[in-house]
């Protein structure tokens, strides 16, 4: 029964986000009254848009990818291991013998914070239980003890339902996402951070005042800073800095307004696939919990229709270049997460008001800290790609996207002790961030709360 069970949870993984989504969001919408005609529609529209999605991801890789690698050739960065993103280390994850029994294992744990009222993000975003996974597949990887690696599992569920509950605030307020959240990723983990650059920025006189987003700049200059002509100059910048003449750094800018108009219209279809179920789940949790607030849980893709977010992730790709050189010791080269750094700081984005002067600060802080733990735990990912078989002719792998994650890192340094002087820093400093992160969620509640109240 239970490899029964395994083989058809396998079998709809293996069919991606984009139909394993439309599945879970077509079931949850029946199930709660939605009319199965639109419970369907809805369905397939989050499939369109998750494809749209990919399709997107992809021309960034197969664009940004070369000129990424150029610039990295053009400087002499001395990097030998190559982040293979979370593209690459989704399906080494899903290899993992705890892998199938991760998915009941965070469901439960969700289920068993809603009911004890310790969480109110419900998360509906099974495809990105493979974070969760992640933590517990590296514990087992390199303990060789499964109830260790459950252990992980559960732990890092547990934090991702509470920060759904923390930026649930500014999901409303920021990104006009009233009932939505996004509990899990590097966007969710990473964002905390955010929160004590924008505290420490507010204490500065002079900065604080400084106000630099898309949409304010394109009040004073007009159409040159449209999204389509931010995506323009950003995407030619890149290609001239990675030595592409002019006939090869246009057609890369030209991408990249593509990418500034497309990603947006492409979100607007995963949210309009969202609405039937989130509308009803409201109006269900209203009526029999007395009217407490609760958040539907999803993918973090829903955050890049923002244009601040995608300008935002283009201008850290040489950024994150740069910061790789500058972590001490490092040796890995930034690469398969290039093209999805607006996964990374949409979170922070929202933190800052869509300030990218701010973002600048806060993301820079984000990379280099990723970047650092992701170096520490090249070992790691590269146990975890040989118990699974994944490694192939390499000698070694790293990932930015959850290799570069606090949580796994604290996690599995309690287990191993390889490196006690990283684990404190990384765990106090992660501490201090969420408290930061505590009282700017409360902040913006409250914010929101006076606002409907007017």
């Amino acid at each position: 029964m239970l490899e029964a069970g395994a083989f058809v949870i396998n079998y709809i993984l293996d069919m991606g986000p984009s139909v394993m989504l439309p599945i879970v969001i077509t079931i949850l919408s029946i199930a709660l009254g939605v009319k199965p005609g639109k419970a369907i529609r809805a369905g397939l529209m989050i499939g369109v848009g998750f494809v749209g999605l990919g399709l997107i991801v992809g021309l960034m890789n197969e664009q940004l990818g070369p000129a990424a690698q150029a610039m990295s050739d053009r400087f002499g960065l001395s990097l030998s291991v190559v982040d293979i993103g979370w593209p690459g280390m989704s399906p080494i994850t899903w290899s993992s013998n705890i892998a199938t029994i991760a998915i009941p294992v965070a469901i439960l744990v969700n289920i068993i914070m809603l009911v004890t009222k310790l969480t109110h993000t419900v998360n509906i975003d099974i495809w990105n239980i493979w974070h969760m996974t992640f933590t517990g597949a590296v514990a087992y990887a390199v303990t060789g003890n499964f109830a260790l690696g459950i252990l992980g599992v559960v732990i890092h569920a547990a934090i991702s339902y509470k920060l759904g509950d923390l930026w649930a605030p500014l999901m409303a307020d920021y990104f006009e996402l009233d009932g939505i959240t996004s509990p899990h990723g590097t966007s969710a983990y990473m964002a905390p951070y955010a929160c004590f650059v924008d505290w420490v920025i507010e204490k500065i006189p002079g900065m604080r005042d400084v106000d630099f987003s898309a949409d304010s700049l394109e009040e004073k200059v007009g159409v040159l800073a449209e999204p389509v002509v931010i995506g323009f100059i950003l995407g030619s910048v890149i290609g001239f800095l990675g030595g592409y003449n002019l006939q090869q750094a246009l057609p890369l800018g030209v991408t990249m307004s593509a990418v500034m108009v497309l990603m947006p219209k492409v979100v607007k279809c995963i949210m309009e696939g969202l609405m039937p179920l989130s509308e009803k789940a409201k109006v269900i949790m209203n009526e029999r919990f007395d009217g407490e607030q609760y958040y539907i849980g999803l993918d973090p893709a829903i955050l890049l229709g923002d244009s601040q977010v995608v300008a935002a992730g283009l201008i850290f790709i040489p950024l994150t270049l740069l910061i790789a050189v500058l972590v001490p010791g490092n040796r890995v080269l930034p690469f398969g997460d290039l093209a999805t750094i607006g996964f990374f700081i949409a979170i922070s984005v929202a933190v800052h008001k869509g300030n990218l002067f701010r973002t600048l600060f806060s993301g820079s802080l984000i990379m280099f800290v990723t970047i650092w733990i992701a170096n520490q735990t090249i070992p790691w990912m590269t146990k975890l790609a040989e118990t699974t078989g994944s490694l192939g002719d390499a000698t070694a792998i790293a990932a930015l996207d959850q290799g570069g994650c606090p949580i796994t890192y604290v996690y599995t340094q309690a287990l191993t002790f390889e490196n006690v002087a990283g684990m404190i820093v990384i765990a106090t400093t992660y501490i201090v961030c969420l408290v930061f992160a505590v009282m700017h969620s409360r902040k913006r509640a409250a914010e929101l709360s006076e606002m409907d109240g007017e």
